[in-house]
């Protein structure tokens, strides 16, 4: 449900695509050929169903009022101080197209070759997304005081 949640726009697609996830999980739970971690296994399976669930909508890659942020520092007291579930909060509200590259980049681990493949996008985009995703959630922590923008 966490993998879900990371990609949903909200609960209810979650659960949606948390279902999807299990009935492609036991169509295909024959061709598991003990290589690698069955967690691992299983979360690329509920990854690329939330990613089918976007693509057949064609959700676009947002353009948002997000303009320059400077590089600035974050101190790891006051960011340490953050949740895990106040972190992913934070993500979750990303736009999606921003959402969605971040998840598969910083999260799940896949290069940009690989997201541009996966979401038929060129590998610019998908830097430019992450790109954007990363000074999207700057600003928000500054607006938390969690990050400060360099006098």
């Amino acid at each position: 449900m966490t993998v879900c949640l990371r990609y949903a726009r909200n609960r209810a697609d979650a659960e949606d695509i948390l279902q999807d996830g299990f009935v492609r999980l036991f169509q295909k739970i024959h061709q598991y050929k003990a290589e690698g971690s069955f967690e691992g296994w299983i979360r690329r399976i509920f990854v690329n169903a939330s990613l089918k669930k976007y693509q057949t909508k064609k959700w676009s890659m947002e353009q948002t009022g997000v303009e320059y942020v400077e590089e600035g520092k974050i101190d790891p007291d006051i960011i340490s101080t953050l949740s895990e579930q106040e972190i992913l909060q934070l993500i979750g509200e990303l736009p999606e197209g921003y959402k969605v590259v971040f998840n598969m980049y910083v999260i799940e681990g896949y290069s940009h070759k690989e997201i541009s493949e996966i979401l038929g996008i060129n590998e610019a985009t998908s830097r430019t997304q992450l790109l954007k995703a990363r000074k999207h959630l700057q600003q928000k922590m500054c607006r938390l005081g969690v990050y400060e923008r360099p006098v």
